[in-house]
């Protein structure tokens, strides 16, 4: 049995966010797979986001919280599509589309989302992208 360590998880995280697109297909995984600090690692320190329409929470205890939220849906099928990235130095835009299929965290109803996103990725030292910006409703406005 192969023993993971933190020097590992940090190798596998610099893989799976080598590119902006795969820095989108970690976080759909990170959601499929109910990970609430593997969605927060996927976050630069400095970042901001858009939990819902007209709502900017930023510093880790709000993107946690946040995040959580999403979580609370139980989401299963999670997909997040790149259709565009425009890099310009250490800095992406990116455009998405993305969903999920959960249940209602009240009554346990079926829920579906898909949206359009939009965000800004900043590289890190290591190669890897993390968001600065992540507005997952910004593409349906």
């Amino acid at each position: 049995m192969a023993r993971i360590t933190a020097q590992t998880q940090n190798e596998r995280m610099k893989t799976q966010t080598a590119t902006p697109q795969a820095l989108h297909g970690a976080l759909a995984d990170r959601f499929n797979e109910h990970d609430l600090d593997g969605l927060l690692a996927l976050y630069d320190e400095e970042a901001s986001l858009v939990p819902q329409p007209g709502t900017v929470v930023k510093g880790s205890q709000a993107l946690r919280q946040a995040l959580a939220g999403f979580l609370a849906l139980k989401p299963q099928e999670t997909f997040a599509e790149t259709l565009g990235v425009v890099i310009a130095g250490d800095l992406a835009l990116t455009h998405s589309r993305w969903g999920l299929r959960g249940s209602h965290p009240s009554d346990g109803k079926p829920i579906r989302l898909e949206h359009f996103g939009a965000e800004v990725m900043r590289r890190q030292p290591d190669g890897s992208w993390k968001f600065l910006i992540d507005d997952p409703f910004a593409g349906d406005r």
